[in-house]
């Protein structure tokens, strides 16, 4: 921690937002700018070479227009020999790193089939009469293996230009948090680099200025624009103690903030790391993959060896069975399987981060989409987590102007420190204008009660029904409000002026707006939804009938909402997940199989959560298992397709068909079939960039 000074603070802390994915981002456009060198280099002289062995390609045809020199075998040596040992220099030391690990892996195959072949051209090029003498064309292959490693490295090219393609939210971020922060300390404002920021100091932002880091409004008031963080494209208000968060855009206004997080502890960069943990993390279809590839790597050499030693045996032609190993190795390269979780799993990480669905890991971006349970919790999920006037009545009988009622009201409740007074505050305050506020004098609070003074010569009374009872008053004409209210899951409040009954007031945490919608959304993807509660059985069951929530576990204490999870997961109905913003819902949030943080909750449940949703919209709910079974089914298709074309693909290359038909698959015509396999498994996987989720219908706020 810094320390302070008469001239500031002394320390700075570490770069913010994201430096670890800045040095990525820097990583991955150097690899984006050698690939492209060496696939430039690799692909004039690949079509240089196949320029030169046009004569032969088509049947030994003299071609005027090409010189002997260039034609000749030395020639498409000397062309082809940088395509594999400098462009392709990577493939041979990833193969040899492999081999001295005692395994195999993509590598191993690509470096295989374009060594041998390219060793056996070098052999009829330096020993032409060896293989004549044994009746055997002294012929070449260089063209196969130079088109090989170049559209293998074109693959390879694609491959990184996704990884920068779902990356692009990210940047954006990082773009948009400011260089600079103009920060007011000992009455001086100065600008300052961000780094230089420290927790406390108190930073001013114009209209039309990025937020530098995250804090707490002290004074001023503003419309912020939060959409590249949360999602939400409607700016949120802000007043002095609401929370703000850096890289957001603040539209109108001027406020002052105070810093409450730097560094890596901001939520931008808590963005940032969870979505690059989420993108080199690993699902477990991907990790059977990776299986699969250790074993299937040394069988395909085996088939490529026992083809070669099979057509050598039978045909006596060396050349012939070389052909076939060679096109063994290089249709069989699984680049196409190494590719198909990763790119997807990627793609669908960034398009989350984009609409404010940040996933922790690839697993619970896999194990989203395979859930059959979510249990969402009442305060702060499916309402607001604060109280509000849901209803006011003035009652018959009432002598004071509704507006002069409301501000007496105010002047009284203001004084008080029961969690309703502000709530009561607010509704007054908005309903009286801008009224000014009466004098209170002998303001008395009694406790679970409610709140006694004298304003402007008048005694106010604003408590319970049960304790203006208790003084002796007649509620009799209450009744049938109260009781119309508590159904409906209300506190009470009653306003008294001397004596006689004014009013009453509902008070509730009001449902948001999107809650049935979302449920609807949820019911619809084929789940069962929960409401798990520690409130009172009642008020949770009003929540439920509201949202349309049949099954309502209510009065359940916060160290007992994991065990109610773990017995839903022990029904063995599926993966349960947990939705819930406090505290106390961080051991449920840590038991469900999937956890689900609402973006405007504690720090704890967010920590504690597989997904977060940062702008705290129910409607992230569904948009996270859409997306995940939208990833998911690209993630099949790329298997299917990569393991389709191998098992297709590798009988026909080792000769099974040329027996009875003649065909031979050219080693060529096999690098060219795998590399469009990859292409077409990236192009799959980026599909899911255009996801979009099923949109919730709007209502009005309950």
């Amino acid at each position: 921690m810094s320390t302070s000074s008469p001239t500031g603070p002394s320390c700075c802390h570490p770069e913010p937002a994201g430096g670890s994915a800045m040095g990525m981002e820097r990583e991955l456009a150097h690899e984006l700018t050698v690939l492209r060198r060496k696939l430039s280099v690799a692909a004039v002289l690949t079509l240089l070479v196949m320029v030169s062995s046009l004569p032969h390609m088509l049947g030994g045809a003299h071609l005027p227009w090409l010189p002997g020199w260039f034609t000749s075998p030395w020639s498409q040596l000397l062309l082809s020999s940088p395509v594999l040992f400098w462009c392709g220099r990577e493939f041979f030391s990833g193969a040899w790193l492999a081999f001295r690990r005692h395994s195999a892996d993509m590598n191993t195959l690509v470096a295989c089939g374009t060594g041998v072949a390219w060793l056996a051209s070098l052999l009829a090029t330096a020993f032409p009469g060896v293989l004549t003498a044994e009746g055997l064309p002294a012929d070449v292959y260089y063209e196969t293996a130079a088109v090989i490693l170049t559209l293998v490295l074109l693959g390879r090219l694609l491959e990184a230009r996704a990884r920068g393609q779902t990356s692009e939210a990210i940047r954006r971020l990082l773009q948009l948090q400011p260089p600079t922060a103009r920060v007011l300390r000992d009455g001086v404002v100065s600008e300052i680099p961000v780094s230089k920021v420290v927790v406390g100091d108190r930073v001013q932002v114009r209209p039309g200025e990025t937020l530098p880091l995250d804090g707490v409004v002290v004074e001023g008031r503003s419309w912020v624009e939060e959409s590249m963080l949360t999602g939400e494209p409607t700016p949120v208000a802000k007043a002095p103690g609401d929370a703000v968060i850096g890289a957001s855009m603040n539209r109108s206004g001027s406020f002052t903030f105070r810093v409450s997080r730097v560094g890596g502890d901001t939520v931008l960069a808590r963005i940032v790391e969870l979505v690059r943990q989420a993108q080199s993390s690993h699902t477990q279809v991907q990790r059977l993959a990776d299986q699969v590839v250790g074993w299937f790597v040394p069988v395909v050499i085996a088939i490529a060896i026992a083809a070669f030693v099979l057509w050598f045996l039978v045909s006596g032609n060396g050349v012939l069975a070389m052909l076939f190993l060679v096109s063994v190795l290089v249709i069989a390269c699984p680049c196409a399987l190494g590719l198909a979780t990763p790119t997807a799993i990627m793609v669908a990480s960034g398009k989350g981060a984009e609409n404010g669905l940040i996933f922790r890991s690839a697993e619970a971006l896999e194990t989203a989409g395979q859930l059959r349970t979510i249990v969402l919790d009442k305060t702060g999920t499916l309402t607001r987590g604060q109280p509000a006037v849901t209803d006011f009545e003035s009652l018959s009988g009432g002598a004071l102007p509704i507006q002069s009622l409301l501000a007496m009201v105010a002047a009284v409740e203001s004084r008080s420190e029961h969690p309703l007074a502000e709530a009561i505050v607010a509704y007054a305050a908005s309903r009286a204008g801008a009224q000014d506020a009466p004098a209170v004098v002998a303001f008395d609070a009694q406790a679970g009660r409610g709140v006694r003074a004298t304003v402007a010569g008048r005694e106010v009374q604003v408590g319970s029904p049960r304790w203006l009872a208790e003084t002796g008053m007649d509620t009799t004409p209450l009744d049938p409000v109260v009781a119309r209210l508590e159904r409906a899951a209300r506190s009470v409040a009653v306003v008294v002026v001397d004596g006689r009954i004014e009013a009453c007031f509902g008070i509730a945490d009001p449902i948001k707006p999107e809650a049935r919608a979302a449920v609807a959304a949820l019911c619809r993807l084929g789940l069962e939804v929960v409401l798990l509660s520690g409130d009172a059985r009642r008020t949770a069951e009003v929540v439920g009938a509201a949202v349309g929530i049949a099954r309502v576990i209510a009065e359940v204490r916060p160290a007992d909402k994991a065990a109610v999870v773990r017995q839903l997961q022990e029904q063995g109905k599926g993966a349960v997940a947990m939705v819930g913003d406090g505290i106390n819902d961080a051991p449920a949030l840590a038991q469900a199989d999937v956890g689900i943080a609402m973006g405007t909750g504690t720090d704890v449940a967010i920590a504690a959560s597989d997904i977060t949703l940062l702008s705290g919209h129910l409607g992230g709910v569904p948009a996270a298992i859409e997306l995940s079974r939208a990833a998911m089914a690209t993630i099949r298709q790329n298997l299917f397709f990569a393991f389709a074309y191998n098992v297709a693909g590798i009988p026909i290359a080792a000769g099974l068909l040329f027996p009875l038909t003649g065909w031979l698959l050219s080693p060529m015509i096999a690098g060219g079939a795998m590399a469009f396999s990859s292409v077409s498994v990236v192009t799959n996987a980026l599909r899911l960039r255009g996801f979009r989720s099923a949109p919730l219908p709007v209502e009005s706020p309950a």
